[in-house]
């Protein structure tokens, strides 16, 4: 820490109480009185050293030359700062430091000691270490830290020129300029040589890193940091380091980020720090002011982080600007999100769903407003077909975002408060383009049918229109084709397009196996031997070896696809049992009443060794 020595006398003050008493053996003629303090002091050394003092000593003198007192209340500093102007005045050893030069120097232009009251006056005394302050790291941070309760020292430039400063320090490389920065050096020996278990390591340079300075500045109140924030984004400073720097102020003085489960990080406070929790008011104050600072740079502030603002800003009340601010930070990278922050728990008065759905509807709309102008920028009319086949950029981060709401959806689903608006609102809002493969959404979808099962028949085939029953995989096709909460309509559907698929799978088998069969060696056709002594193939044997793997493929095919039409034929049944029980009732009564009125020709059918006996028999009761 720097440090200047002025004067030479020893210490000629002693104090008693709340009184300091000038030990030189002459009785004091002046009395100045700081809030409960007094000091008795002698007016010559006073008058000719402070301008503010001699014009004090001058009214306040009488003919008669009695005691003089003097109330200085307002001094900056108060009665400490002018126990060290008091010394300085009288010649007396005292030691600037950077935790005394801001309320010395503000005293002493206060007092107006100038050069006008002899050469090295203490204003120029003080501006001079000033400077040696604002040149160190450590000292220039302690010296802004005491300007807080020194609304003098804005006046004076002190703040602007310590912020200045430290901006320059922070924006630049340390290590060029051999700075003391916090945390960048190891346990040092008593020589003043880095050691490093034991082993000098003076010639190997340190890495310092990026974040050096997080630190240091987030002990400064929220105007004082503000201002740093705003003078290190002047001078050039990367979006990511202003970023992280704002993520290391609000863990520390946002102690609502830091009690979520969920929210890990390595960038904690230390755990031997102490800070008082400030208020919830100053708490929303700060979160609102930490949203307005953040660089609007799109994934500079990780998205988590901004989640987790949003959740804070939601417990804290804030002004609907400031969530609305987030919810768009947060729309503009919807893809870097994960399922696990989007769940906000729902915190409005009138909590209908235990997730804020409203919410996510809101970012993700901001999203897709987003990638729309992207597209619509993009002009994928002129780009060669090729690429568009690969799959074009822009759709990477709505592909992410589908299965991400998609992931949501199953989340939120077995909530029985969800309404089938939200569900379809939030569902819909996502291009079908997004969705290669519609597993996901048919997972959302089977979960909300199994949490409502009072939804009627038109509500279910509404739902499913969400997703492509043409997009499923094998493996969802066939959960799809037994789930008896799916409308009838909807399974007929899958199935059908299963068979569809299996039969364009079997024709371009066969379309295969039809050009191995016209396919032959030409050498064969012109009847040339092959002479080049290597081991040949039969072209016959082989072509043979691929028909009958064809045909083996083939009979899988058509066991898989008669199993399904017997799964769909079982589905059926059940589905219309009801209707179709009643109906053989109908028929049996009326077939009974037909065999009871037919004659002897209705009865054809009844075979020939049945006895004539039970014949006659029977045609005696149809004559009766």
């Amino acid at each position: 820490m720097a440090c200047m020595k002025l004067g030479s006398k020893p210490e000629a003050f002693h104090r008693e109480g709340h009184t300091w008493f000038c030990t030189t053996g002459l009785p004091s003629d002046v009395a100045v009185e700081i809030g409960e303090m007094s000091f008795n002091l002698h007016k010559f050394p006073l008058l000719s050293r402070s301008g503010l003092l001699e014009k004090l000593i001058e009214n306040c003198s009488n003919e008669d030359g009695s005691h003089c007192v003097l109330q200085l209340h307002e001094l900056p500093g108060g009665a400490k700062a002018f126990e060290l102007v008091t010394k300085f005045c009288y010649g007396v050893k005292i030691e600037l430091t950077s935790l005394n030069i801001v309320s010395l120097r503000c005293a002493a232009e206060y007092l107006q000691m100038n050069e006008n009251y002899g050469e090295g006056n203490l204003i120029a005394q003080t501006e001079g270490f000033l400077n040696e302050v604002f040149s160190n790291w450590v000292d220039s941070i302690k010296a802004l830290g005491t300007c807080e309760v020194l609304p003098y020292a804005e006046d004076l430039h002190i703040v602007s020129r310590c912020i200045d400063s430290l901006a320059m320090k922070a924006c630049a490389d340390p290590t060029l300029f051999g700075w003391p920065v916090s945390g960048c050096t190891n346990v040092q020996s008593p020589a003043g040589v880095v050691l490093w278990n034991g082993i000098s390591t003076v010639n190997k340079p340190q890495s310092v890193r990026e974040d050096w300075w997080y630190g240091d500045v987030s002990f400064l109140s929220l105007p004082f940091y503000k201002r740093m924030m705003q003078a290190v984004e002047l001078r050039g400073m990367k979006p990511e380091r202003v970023a992280g720097s704002l993520i290391f102020y609000a863990k520390r003085y946002l102690p609502l980020m830091n009690r979520q489960s969920s929210f890990k990080d390595t960038n904690h406070v230390n755990p031997g720090t102490t800070i008082p929790t400030p208020s919830e008011a100053d708490q929303r104050a700060l979160l609102e002011d930490i949203v307005d600072l953040l660089p609007n740079q799109k994934g500079v502030t990780s998205t988590k982080f901004l989640l987790r603002l949003l959740r804070t800003a939601m417990i804290l009340h804030t002004s609907s600007l400031c969530r609305e601010n987030l919810e768009r930070r947060v729309g503009a990278q919807l893809d870097q999100a994960v399922l696990e922050d989007l769940l906000i728990p729902n915190m409005g008065y009138s909590v209908e769903t235990l997730y804020d759905i409203d919410c996510v509807q809101r970012i993700l709309d901001h999203f897709m407003s987003v990638e729309n102008t992207a597209v619509a920028t993009a002009s994928p009319c002129i780009v060669e077909e090729g690429k568009l086949m690969d799959g074009p950029d822009f759709l990477t981060p709505v592909m992410l975002v589908a299965n991400l709401v998609d992931g949501y959806l199953a989340e939120v689903a077995p909530d029985v408060n969800l309404k089938l608006p939200k569900f379809q609102s939030l569902a819909a809002a996502v291009p079908d383009y997004a969705r290669p493969v519609n597993d996901s959404i048919y997972h959302a979808i089977d979960l909300y049918l199994k949490a409502h099962p009072w939804l009627i028949d038109s509500e279910r085939e509404q739902i499913c229109r969400l997703m492509n029953c043409q997009k499923l995989s094998l493996e969802a096709s066939t959960h799809a084709a037994q789930n008896e909460r799916l409308p009838l309509r909807v399974i007929v559907q899958v199935l059908f397009f299963e068979q569809l698929r299996l039969r364009t799978t079997v024709s371009g088998w066969f379309f295969v196996s039809d050009n191995l069969a016209n396919s032959q060696d030409p050498n064969d056709n012109l009847g040339i031997p092959k002479t080049d002594g290597s081991h040949q193939v039969d072209p016959e044997q082989d072509h043979g070896a691929g028909v009958d793997d064809m045909r083996e493929r083939v009979l899988e095919l058509e066991k898989e696809c008669l199993s399904m039409k017997q799964e769909i034929q079982k589905l059926v049944k059940m589905k219309r049992s009801w209707n179709i029980i009643p109906k053989m009732l109908v028929f049996r009564q009326k077939s009974q009443r037909c065999n009871s009125k037919k004659s002897r020709p209705c009865d054809v059918k009844t075979p020939l060794s049945s006895s004539n006996g039970h014949q006659n028999h029977e045609h005696g009761e149809l004559g009766n």
